[in-house]
C-alpha cells in the first residue's frame, strides 16, 4: 500500500465551482474590448494556466499592452461586475477536515495570482487547512513542475509521497512533469476523456470520492 504524506489541490474547478464565472468573465472582457469572443471550451482549456499564459493562448497575436488591458478588465469583471456564483463544491470542507484528521499535509498549487488565492482562502475560511501554497506569479505556469517542486522542497516531502488533485489536463501534466502521482476530477474544466490522456491514478466524480483513492 502506497502511503502519501502530501495532498496538493488545484483551486478553480477542483475545490471551487468557479469555471462558469471564469468563462463568463473572459467572454465579457473580450466583448468589452471589442475582441473576438472565445468559446466556452477555449476558455475551459486555459483554466489552470497563469493569466499571461492563458491570454497568450487565447490571443497569440496580442501585444503586451493589450494583455495588460485585458488583465485589468478581467479583474474588474471577476471582482465586481460579474455576479456568477462560485461556491465551494459540495463536500469540499468535509473532505479537507477528514484529510487533516488523518494526518495528511495539504497544499494548493493554482493558476491564480497570490492576491487572488489569499482572497478566496479568506472568503471561504479554508486557509487554516493548508500548510503551504504556490501561485502562478510565484513560479512558472503549469504544466511546468516548478510549483510542485517548490512545495516538495518546502515541506520536505519526496515525490513518491505526494499526489496532485486537479480538474485540468494542465494540473495532471504538471504532476507528471514533477514525477508525482495525479488524480483528476471530472466536474471542473475538463472531462474524463481529456483528463485520462495524462494517465492519472484515477478520475473522480466528487470531492469526497478522493478518500477511496488515497493510499491504495
Amino acid at each position: 500500500m502506497k502511503q502519501y504524506e502530501l495532498v496538493i489541490f488545484d483551486w478553480d474547478g477542483t475545490l471551487m465551482d468557479s469555471v462558469g464565472k471564469i468563462v463568463a468573465c473572459m467572454q465579457q472582457t473580450a466583448l468589452t474590448l471589442d475582441m473576438a469572443i472565445p468559446t466556452e471550451q477555449a476558455v475551459r482549456d486555459i483554466i489552470g494556466l497563469s493569466m499571461g499564459e492563458a491570454l497568450s493562448t487565447l490571443y497569440p497575436d496580442g501585444c503586451a499592452e493589450l494583455q495588460a488591458e485585458m488583465k485589468e478588465v478581467y479583474s474588474q469583471q471577476y471582482l465586481a461586475l460579474n455576479q456568477t456564483p462560485s461556491p465551494l463544491f459540495d463536500g469540499v470542507e468535509d473532505l479537507l477536515t477528514t484529510l487533516n484528521g488523518l494526518g495528511y499535509k495539504l497544499a494548493v498549487a493554482t493558476g491564480k495570482a497570490r492576491v487572488g488565492l489569499d482572497r478566496v482562502l479568506t472568503a471561504t475560511e479554508l486557509g487554516g487547512y493548508f500548510v503551504a501554497s504556490r501561485c502562478a506569479d510565484e513560479a512558472a505556469s503549469k504544466p511546468s513542475p516548478e510549483m510542485l517542486l517548490q512545495l516538495l522542497i518546502e515541506l520536505d516531502v519526496s515525490p513518491d509521497k505526494a499526489v496532485m488533485i486537479g480538474d485540468s489536463i494542465h494540473d495532471l501534466n504538471m504532476a507528471n512533469n514533477a514525477g508525482i502521482d495525479a488524480i483528476g476530477v471530472d466536474y471542473g474544466a475538463h472531462d474524463r476523456d481529456t483528463l485520462s490522456q495524462a494517465k492519472p491514478k484515477a478520475v473522480i466524480r466528487s470531492p469526497i470520492e478522493l478518500l477511496k483513492h488515497l493510499n491504495t
